[in-house]
């Protein structure tokens, strides 16, 4: 990765229709797949998806409906925004997303992850007391059959493999990641077993994940790894200028943080913290020279290959579909202006 790349990522989060009523899962999927066809025509190197188990995400099956997209689109590069790989089967996983980057002509990509949410451990019937030996172990496995050599491995999760060939295979290798939330111990884990480094930024301010990637840094040369790359996902908004953005999306912000902070034990969300994730945080959300300007801050700040907005805000979609054209046609120009 030569130069920086910009990306956009979704959780299928379910939008709301123009009465306000949640809009069915069938139709968010399909949106989806439209809206990764206005990001590879705007120019924008990534479109990711990611993994839940729950109503309010539309999407669980992310490699689905990328290889839809895949089929209508030319050169982005399509990756999970994270599969949650605790609970899946690794051999599984590259099968999968070799399918993918075959039928895409080489665009796939694979964000591991344990996942922000828990549903999918007693969906598929594993047991939260696992959590960390499940991803250590999966993780271990994935970055041997990514290889694609034969590959002979030993753990307490799943069944051995004695010089196992996994198929199909790809034609270059497939790019792979670590989505990682802010534990240093995930951090040394990814550089490890050679996996690029993708930090999920959602709250604070961005620049106290320095000590993360130079973390990563240190622990890929005492490894003896060379460097991956490193990405960084945010959430946003654009839209024509700061008051509308703040309009659109302040509802529907409030409305987030409740919910998870009800489940998670986070205190209720106050105006300040809108203001202060907006101006000083992680929530890029404004005109496209706000959110411009903001980027390009992040990326001054951070030795980053990588930045990809988290596009589904809990607004309307069409407010989200000229939120992606708005990022594509103008912000990103405006990004690699001020960084020229």
């Amino acid at each position: 990765m030569s130069a920086i790349e910009f990306g956009l990522d979704t959780f299928g989060g379910v939008t709301k229709d123009e009465h306000g009523a949640p809009v069915p899962h069938p139709q968010v999927i399909r949106d989806l797949v439209d809206d990764a066809v206005v990001a590879d025509q705007t120019g924008l190197d990534f479109f990711g998806i990611g993994e839940h188990h729950r109503p309010d995400f539309a999407v669980s099956s992310p490699e689905t409906v990328l290889a839809a997209i895949a089929s209508r689109t030319e050169r982005i590069r399509l990756g999970s925004a994270v599969t949650v790989l605790s609970s899946d089967d690794p051999v599984r996983v590259f099968e999968r997303f070799a399918t993918l980057d075959a039928v895409s002509d080489g665009r796939a990509e694979i964000v591991a992850g344990r996942g922000s949410f828990i549903e999918s451990f007693p969906l598929f019937g594993y047991d939260l007391a696992d959590y960390e030996i499940l991803f250590e172990e999966k993780l271990d496995l994935l970055s041997k059959l990514l290889t694609e050599d034969a590959v002979t491995w030993t753990g307490t999760t799943r069944a051995a493999l004695t010089d196992q060939l996994v198929f199909p295979t790809t034609a270059n290798g497939l790019r792979a990641w670590v989505g990682v939330g802010g534990s240093p111990e995930s951090v040394v884990r990814a550089a490890k077993h050679g996996f690029g480094l993708f930090l999920a930024i959602i709250g604070g301010a961005p620049e106290r994940f320095a000590a993360y990637i130079d973390l990563f840094e240190r622990a890929q040369n005492e490894f003896g790894r060379p460097h991956a790359p490193i990405a960084v996902h945010s959430p946003g908004l654009v839209a024509a200028t700061d008051a509308q953005a703040r309009e659109l999306a302040y509802d529907g912000w409030f409305a987030m943080r409740r919910q998870m902070g009800a489940e998670r034990g986070w205190p209720a969300p106050t105006a300040s913290d809108f203001e202060n994730e907006i101006t000083d945080g992680a929530l890029y959300l404004g005109s496209p020279e706000t959110v411009a300007r903001k980027i390009a801050r992040t990326l001054k700040a951070l030795r980053i290959d990588r930045f990809d907005l988290k596009y589904d805000q809990p607004v309307p979609h069409t407010v989200q579909r000229t939120s992606i054209e708005l990022y594509g046609e103008r912000v990103v120009p405006m990004v690699k202006e001020l960084l020229a």
